[in-house]
């Protein structure tokens, strides 16, 4: 991130913490409090806007009118870049001493539960008598319209991960391991830019494509497997997350149909959402299609949001209330799993519109046998 871009971070962390507040009128401020790798609170960041630095165990103290980083010495020179007002410690107990001082005046405090470790709780109930107030709702409504920072990185995120799954066919060859092709793919995706995968990436051939969230392991590829992976690149702490399904070999007409028909059901997803729009009624027009010839082999949600997180607080699925809304990122991911015999699953990643979506992943997703 170039300097210009650091001074640009305190107009975003004043623009998000007001979009949260705006959300709750119930507290006196929000303390968000990390605890260590992996139990970082992701709205530590939407908050901050900062994109480097781990800050375990440190905190976000966040009024209407101010914000606050409070950082460890380790992370110190990362907390500046932010152009905030920071203050250093250098252990959990001078931590403990500086919040209890910093936050004597409130009454009421809002706290991130979804995220929080039980530990980092107790943490600030012993520095505070204030009483603590799950915000969590309003963060999560707040971090679900991306503003124009946000799009762009998850723009780039996007744009990486489709040149990185264009590459799958000249990669594949057979009897290479899906581990192979995993570690291929996040080689190329980090080559373009990507600071890391987004998740673990997920390859699958043959039968194991049936299963949604098969982990990646030894098994060979083989001629007329199906290869469906599924990955995401990280770019400056946002995610992208696509899908793409492959016939290695040569298919067969179950293979052609199975695939043709999870395809044609995302085109109507596609078309079918837009902002106003209600993410159940998309799920079940979609569902109900694939249910026409594969009846209950559609077992998951049709997709998610995604931005400082890869599951980042909404998804559309049967029993959802959630509206479309402009400015949120989704993926749209219809599969069709046939235990013992393999599955399809094709997913993008697009922005919600006035009009419609925008799909920000472009990888082919024409039926490919390679």
């Amino acid at each position: 991130m170039q300097n210009k871009d650091y001074k640009q971070l305190h107009v975003y962390a004043y623009m998000r913490s007001n979009r949260i507040f705006k959300h709750t009128s119930d507290v006196d401020a929000i303390v968000l409090l990390n605890g260590t790798e992996p139990h970082v609170d992701m709205s530590f960041f939407y908050v901050t806007g900062l994109t480097s630095g781990l800050f375990e165990g440190c905190a976000a103290i966040i009024r209407p009118d101010n914000m606050e980083i409070m950082a460890s010495t380790l992370e110190e020179e990362s907390a500046r870049k932010g152009e905030m007002e920071v203050t250093v410690f250098s252990n959990k107990k001078e931590r403990d001493a500086l919040l209890k001082e910093k936050l004597a005046s409130l009454d009421t405090i809002g706290i991130n539960a979804d995220e929080m470790t039980y530990s980092s709780y107790l943490s600030l109930q012993n520095v505070t008598d204030a009483k603590l107030i799950d915000v969590s709702q309003a963060i999560k409504k707040a971090r679900l319209i991306k503003d124009i920072s946000e799009i762009e990185r998850t723009r780039k995120a996007c744009s990486i991960i489709s040149q990185v799954a264009d590459e799958i066919p000249d990669l594949v060859t057979e009897s290479m391991t899906e581990l192979e092709l995993a570690a291929e793919l996040v080689y190329s995706m980090q080559k373009k830019g990507a600071s890391g995968p987004a998740f673990s990436t997920l390859v699958c051939f043959g039968k194991n494509a049936s299963e949604p969230h098969h982990s990646s392991g030894t098994t060979p590829l083989r001629h007329g497997d199906f290869i469906l992976v599924d990955m995401g690149a990280l770019f400056e702490r946002y995610v992208s997350d696509i899908t793409r399904t492959y016939i290695f070999g040569k298919a067969d007409e179950k293979q052609i149909d199975i695939y043709e028909t999870v395809l044609e059901s995302q085109r109507i997803g596609l078309k079918t959402m837009k902002d106003g729009m209600s993410g159940k009624d998309v799920h079940i027009k979609v569902k109900n299609f694939l249910d026409q010839k594969y009846k209950d082999r559609f077992i998951h949600g049709l997709g998610h949001s995604i931005g400082l997180s890869v599951h980042d607080g909404e998804r559309m699925s049967e029993d959802s209330p959630l509206v479309l809304k402009e400015g949120m990122i989704f993926t749209v991911e219809p599969g069709l799993y046939i235990p013992g015999y393999g599955g399809v699953r094709i997913e993008d990643d697009v922005l919600i519109t006035t009009e419609g979506v925008e799909i920000l992943t472009h990888a082919n997703k024409e039926l490919q046998i390679i």
